[in-house]
């Protein structure tokens, strides 16, 4: 006797509700991932001016490097876009931006003459380049609808 196949019927599409939390997810990742641009660039500033017997150590510059990937990988994850890995990127670079201009005051945040605070600049802004660009040349992310 031939054995015949039965197709297993189509997932079940999800509910309005489902699509709603979905949705819902991803706009608070999206906020999580601004909050972490802004925390990520307060706390490369911070330790910017971290000394160890009077020199300048570069602790801002890997933390820097790490919170950039990590806030790539995550805005990625949570919002599914491949434009998000602009969401913690944008804040950062606004918040250096600002931290090199000097105020009417005339304080600085980040000097001309502090190698880490420049080295944390250059650090941060090419690892959230090359992330945008790895998500750009990337595959697209699968979903697990279920």
């Amino acid at each position: 006797m031939p054995v015949v196949e039965e197709e297993s019927p189509p997932p079940p599409s999800p509910g309005r509700f489902a699509r709603l939390f979905d949705l819902a997810l991803r706009v608070v990742g999206g906020l999580v991932s601004l909050l972490g641009g802004v925390l990520a660039a307060l706390l490369g500033l911070l330790f910017s001016t971290v000394r160890v017997g009077g020199q300048l150590v570069g602790v801002s510059v890997p933390v820097t490097i790490a919170a950039a990937i990590a806030l790539s990988w995550f805005a990625y994850a949570t919002v599914g876009r491949k434009w998000a890995v602009a969401l913690p990127a944008l804040p950062w670079f606004v918040l250096m931006s600002v931290a090199a201009v000097r105020s009417d005051e005339g304080d600085l945040l980040v000097a001309g003459d502090n190698w880490v605070g420049l080295g944390m600049i250059t650090a941060g802004a090419m690892t959230f380049a090359v992330m945008a660009f790895r998500q750009i040349l990337g595959p697209p992310q699968r979903r697990h609808d279920g």
